[in-house]
């Protein structure tokens, strides 16, 4: 074929009466022969045939269902040279991503298409939330409280998932822009030019190395993630704070130029602070991480305060202006004739000397823009941002008002919602780490010689008793530890940053494993030690935050903190921090501990009883979700997540963790971007405020939904844990059937893949896990246990009416409703025809073919039970868009999946022999990895 019409080009087999649709396939045929044209141009006629013969092969198996196709196609990737072999992985690795491109495109087309027309308000946006809860009766009052006392942070944490370099982010982003432009009106020249760019930038992908070859620093974590504040989050948040203004305003017309002052939205991170299992964290990396956090943002304000001074000419021979701007412009170390007659800008300088002094004084080396005469820094934020309040009052009292806007009142927001700190770093640890330590200075100090084997009850006694000393445990003269220094190094760097940066820069202490109230009480007495707690004053820096992870953790969370909160000392502290207590709920390890189903039950268990204790203890609570990216790791739309939280949960109260490649699915396109925190804002407000039934037959059926819930989530759990921790050789099975080893060896995040160096699934972190799983196309932790589990209740009952009942709970219970729709997604991308390749990794005959059955049965009895259920004969029935991509995504994943099997072949042979290792052959295998983690998008 020749190349002008090759797609790697438009597929076959679209609904060719979704018009709607028809510049989604536009989009992806140009960039397809783009694609094809580089690939012709740069490596020759001969390999671009082999490129097209495989994925014409390719479409035939997968959407004609060819079975010569399969065949056929098995035996040319089979001889492939090793060079061929990388070229045709980068190829339909390339075309994914390009995909991922013109699919974001089309969703941002298609969100403008919705605006132009005037279409009532989509669900997922502000308006949608807003007219939705006037219908309901809810007040303004009940409204602006809200947004004044609501908390809603996304939390960046970089995890071994992340398999995107930036440089490839840095050009599929300016590829994203200039499709975007083709929507415009072009001239003829104008779109030739626009093409020539595209061709460029697609040609720099080709030429520009996919993989790192070196692993990932905690310093490189931190700037890939500061990208995305660059893209997306320092003017899109701020522009989404004045939409929402104006949504208010629309349904509630009293508040029309009334101002949201509170940050209801803030960003958090992990990245530099959370050191649980990752060595490579430490004092350092957290002064590094606000060094440059504090450096990128005052970098913007910069910036933004010397374009404010020049488009702001205003002189006071024209209008007045107030005495308050008038003194901030004399203030100015600018003492020009030429702007005696212009205060703002003079004002302006100031703010813009005062920034650059403080930028210095925070650790920034390299202000491009000298300022014009020295001014002493900002002590803190609020300070720069009261002066820029000096400038707005002054316009709007002065017929200036329509100047406010858009930048300087978007430079005012700015500085209230990410200070000089940017983002709130957490701090995380293990809580065994911090009983090690302790154990330490007990000893140490000579209080007890033995810490660490007392029970529970005496450790708590001792704890308070040692809470409520005034001396200290920890003495300078004596030599500990290097955990223990560094842990100590920590906590006294945490002091300093917050002293320095502001108390928004750290504030909160996570503990990993929290299995005990001491161990919440243990992170207490290690803030009192280092300062962070002092208790003349009852006031703590740091919040400390349990972190319920593992089945069991989730069932014993609700009892651990009501125990907590009874404390005269926690009920003072929590006092002292506005009446209100966080709570992190982790969703990965809950799932590789019990299965997909049972880890949701138990959460959601956790959550309505942890509302029952908060509420007695007359305590607000605030849950952190630690959600993953794949529906095995707690991910799957946040928007409806959210809405299915259990009432009481939510509260204007929410954190949840934006991991991995996700962040770059959710942020690296601005409008996607601002889309996606809209959408946080909206599920939010409305789980917040929407008022709940007060029906009894309503909370009747809800209690005989979950008490049906509960007897599945028994059968769920044993099903799981009979399969992926009781039957004998299903560790081996894993580690031979799945990509996991040469996951491991990719230079993905700062992180180690496993906890300790063995072989365990316990000791494995979830992450590589449930990466492991989509690798192969099984994506096992998003469904097993499903089937057997309600197979297994529905037939020890009368039948039709139990398919009724569940039937019931889907249309009427939204926790369930969602639960299997995140699961009806995951079935849509799972593929047992390929996974069965991956199978045959497995040398051992009968336990490959013992344990593949088993899974097999279960996919079977998943499916067959999700149809009786939804009435649905097809994935994802309900979002025809979503099941096209995937199916036309299938086409060009297989024949990757295939060239990873034949690769990890050849490599674990090679393996086998001592020194042997081809690097093009580990190299092809990493590709592979990235393009098929490209293709599925949440894998992580």
């Amino acid at each position: 074929m020749a190349k002008q019409s090759s797609a790697i080009d438009e597929q076959p087999g679209v609904d060719a009466q979704a018009d709607k649709d028809a510049p989604l396939k536009e989009d992806i045929r140009l960039l397809g022969r783009l694609l094809g044209e580089v690939l012709h141009e740069q490596e020759g006629e001969e390999v671009f045939s082999v490129v097209e013969t495989i994925r014409q092969t390719a479409v035939r198996f997968r959407r004609e269902a060819d079975a010569g196709a399969a065949k056929e196609l098995d035996g040319m990737l089979k001889i492939l040279t090793r060079e061929q072999t990388i070229t045709v992985v980068r190829a339909f690795s390339y075309f994914s991503h390009l995909a991922n491109i013109a699919e974001d495109q089309h969703h941002i087309r298609r969100r403008r298409a919705h605006l132009l027309a005037g279409s009532a308000p989509q669900q997922g946006s502000v308006n949608f939330a807003l007219a939705k809860l006037k219908d309901a009766g809810v007040a303004q009052d009940t409204v602006a409280t809200f947004f004044q006392e609501a908390l809603i942070a996304p939390v960046l944490t970089a995890h071994p998932t992340e398999v995107q370099r930036k440089s490839i982010l840095d050009a599929e982003h300016d590829i994203a822009r200039l499709l975007a432009e083709r929507d415009l009106p072009l001239t003829p020249k104008e779109r030739a030019a626009n093409l020539h760019l595209l061709r460029a930038r697609v040609a720099t992908l080709w030429q520009t190395r996919m993989l790192r070859y070196s692993k990932l620093t905690v310093a490189d974590e931190i700037e890939n993630a500061l990208s995305y504040y660059r893209i997306t989050f320092l003017r899109e948040l701020p522009g989404l704070y004045d939409d929402i203004e104006a949504d208010i305003a629309q349904h509630y017309p009293s508040t029309e130029g009334d101002t949201i002052s509170a940050p209801y939205v803030q960003m958090g991170s992990w990245i530099g602070g959370d050191r649980d299992g990752n060595p490579n964290v430490n004092a350092s990396t957290m002064q590094h991480a606000l060094e440059r956090h504090a450096t990128t943002i005052l970098d913007f304000y910069l910036e933004e305060a010397h374009t404010c001074g020049a488009e702001l000419s205003v002189s006071t021979l024209m209008v007045a202006c107030s005495p308050e701007l008038q003194k901030l412009a004399d203030s100015s170390p600018d003492t020009s004739a030429h702007r005696s007659d212009e205060p703002y800008r003079r004002a302006l300088i100031g703010i813009y000397a005062r920034l650059a002094s403080t930028a210095r004084a925070l650790g920034a080396t390299n202000i491009l823009r000298k300022e014009v005469g020295h001014a002493e820094p900002y002590d803190t934020a609020a300070e720069f941002s009261a002066d820029l309040q000096v400038l707005i009052s002054s316009l709007e009292a002065h017929h200036g008002g329509m100047l406010v806007k858009p930048r300087l009142s978007t430079l005012k927001r700015a500085a209230d919602i990410f200070g000089f700190h940017l983002a709130s770093l957490d701090m995380r640890q293990s809580s065994d780490v911090h009983e090690r330590v302790l154990t330490e200075l007990f000893a140490q100090a000579g209080v007890l010689s033995d810490y660490a084997a007392l029970d529970e009850d005496a450790k708590v006694d001792l704890l308070l008793s040692e809470l409520s000393q005034p001396r200290l445990l920890y003495t300078p003269y004596i030599n500990y530890s290097a955990e223990t220094e560094s842990e100590l190094t920590i906590l006294r760097a945490a002091r300093q940053i917050r002293a320095r940066y502001g108390a928004r820069a750290i504030r909160n202490y996570i503990i990993s494993h929290t299995e005990t109230v001491s161990d919440l009480l243990e992170v207490l007495l290690l803030q009192k030690e280092m300062g962070l707690l002092r208790l003349s004053e009852a006031e703590l820096d740091l919040m400390v935050i349990p972190l319920f992870e593992t089945i069991p953790d989730l069932q014993r969370a609700a009892g651990i903190m009501e125990t907590v909160m009874a404390l005269p000392l926690v009920r003072q502290l929590i006092a002292k921090q506005g009446q209100i207590q966080e709570v992190m709920l982790g969703y990965s390890d809950s799932n590789k501990d019990g299965g997909f189903l049972t880890s949701n039950w138990e959460l959601y268990k956790a959550e309505t009883h942890l509302v029952t204790v908060f509420e007695k203890a007359g305590v607000k609570l605030r849950l952190f979700h630690g959600r993953g990216g794949t529906v095995g790791r707690g991910g799957g739309p946040s928007y409806e997540a959210i809405l299915a939280q259990p009432h009481g949960t939510v509260n204007g109260q929410i954190r949840l963790t934006e991991q991995g490649e996700i962040i770059a699915s959710k942020f690296s396109n601005k409008d996607i971007g601002r889309r996606n925190l809209e959408l946080l804002v909206a599920a939010t407000l409305e789980a917040s405020l929407m008022p709940q039934s007060a029906d009894l037959d309503h909370q009747a059926r809800l209690r005989s939904f979950e008490a049906i819930m509960a007897e599945i989530s028994d059968r769920a759990y044993k099903a799981y844990r009979d399969l992926v921790y009781e039957t004998a050789g299903f560790t081996d099975y894993f580690f031979a059937a799945t990509p996991i080893a040469e996951i491991a060896e990719l230079n993905l995040g700062s992180r180690p893949a496993s906890r300790k160096s063995t072989k365990r699934i316990e000791d494995l972190r979830a992450i590589p896990w449930g990466f492991s799983w989509g690798q192969c196309r099984l994506l096992l932790p998003g469904w097993y246990g499903f089937g057997s589990a309600i197979g297994g209740w529905i037939a020890e009952g009368d039948q039709e009416e139990r398919v009724a009942q569940l039937r019931a709970m889907f249309q009427q219970w939204p926790f369930f409703a969602t639960l299997l729709s995140n699961m009806d997604m995951v079935l849509a991308k799972t593929d047992l025809a390929i996974a069965s390749r991956y199978a045959e990794l497995v040398q051992d005959k009968e336990l490959r073919e013992r344990i593949f059955k088993r899974i097999t049965e279960e996919h079977g009895h998943t499916l067959q039970v999700l149809q009786s259920i939804t009435g649905a004969t097809e994935r994802l029935a309900g979002n025809p868009l979503l099941a096209r991509s995937i199916q036309n995504r299938f086409a060009y994943l297989d024949p990757l999946n295939h060239l990873q099997v034949e690769l990890i072949k050849r490599h674990r042979a090679l393996s086998n022999e001592p020194g042997k290792v081809d690097e093009r052959v580990h190299r092809g295998i990493h590709l592979s990895i990235n393009g098929v983690a490209a293709g599925l998008r949440n894998t992580g």
